[in-house]
């Protein structure tokens, strides 16, 4: 049985370094090559904590890996500003992308959605790789046919860039699908310091926290009269991502059309 050649771009980061790891480990993946934007020429080995990565070279241009290693899968789990031209660039190349970074417009995925279908191979969009955490995504859209009333809080380290995350926009998007539409709150409410109510989204309210000591997690809340209901997903480390990833790259290997969301390919 061939193995999954695979490229990683991002390694320096921390989602990316344990994507390494899991590459390196999974019997039937190799590590062809990565992507960094910064350092190119050498190998992987050159970075720190990556010493035995010797013979994995690092590239800066994307479309000359795809050239040169000619790989299955390429892992992306860089930044929102950089991950749609990967994601095109690996299409445009017959690389089957696996993508964990957020920030992706409809119109974005529309035209991923084409460009699929044009080169026939398929694409995966994860706002959130921990199971857990599509699974929380999953329950809140169940929960969101019987209350209507529903906030959500996202909380994530001080170093992310986006806000709301990715996985707290996919939480709404799946829940304004089933929910009746209704503006929460007070008809006259009205905030005294902008802001103060979060961001709105289809009348339900998100709210993003950003500090150190945090990794990823999220709150989903509910409520009605008498009663609230809370999902809550909480991802303590980064090695907790690494199943959803090692899923999405099984998975894009045998389908031909772009998926966004993980909770589209589990049972």
């Amino acid at each position: 049985m061939d193995k999954v050649k695979v490229v990683i771009a991002g390694p320096r980061g921390r989602m990316g370094s344990e994507a390494v790891q899991l590459v390196n480990r999974t019997e039937n993946y190799e590590l062809t090559a990565v992507i960094d934007h910064k350092n190119g020429g050498g190998y992987l080995s050159d970075f720190e904590g990556l010493s035995q990565y010797s013979q994995v070279p690092v590239y800066t241009d994307l479309a000359i890996c795809f050239q040169e290693q000619k790989p299955d899968v390429l892992i992306d789990l860089t930044t929102p500003e950089v991950g749609m031209f990967h994601t095109k660039t690996a299409l445009e190349y017959g690389v089957r992308p696996v993508v964990g970074t957020t920030g992706f417009s409809k119109g974005n995925l529309q035209e991923l959605e084409e460009l699929c279908q044009e080169k026939g191979i398929g694409c995966i969009i994860a706002p959130n790789f921990a199971l857990g955490a599509v699974l929380m995504m999953k329950f809140s859209q169940l929960a969101g046919r019987y209350f209507n009333d529903v906030e959500i809080i996202e909380l994530h380290h001080d170093q992310k860039l986006d806000a709301p995350s990715g996985t707290a926009v996919k939480t709404a998007e799946l829940i304004a699908d089933v929910r009746a539409n209704k503006e929460q709150g007070h008809p006259q409410e009205k905030e005294t310091i902008p802001g103060a109510r979060g961001a709105n989204f289809d009348g339900m309210h998100i709210h993003s926290v950003r500090l150190p000591g945090l990794i990823a997690h999220q709150q989903v809340m509910f409520g009605s009269e008498g009663q609230t209901l809370t999902i809550r997903h909480d991802s303590y480390n980064r090695s907790s991502f690494m199943s959803g990833v090692k899923l999405a790259v099984d998975t894009v290997l045998k389908i031909d059309t772009l998926v966004y969301g993980l909770e589209n390919i589990i049972d």
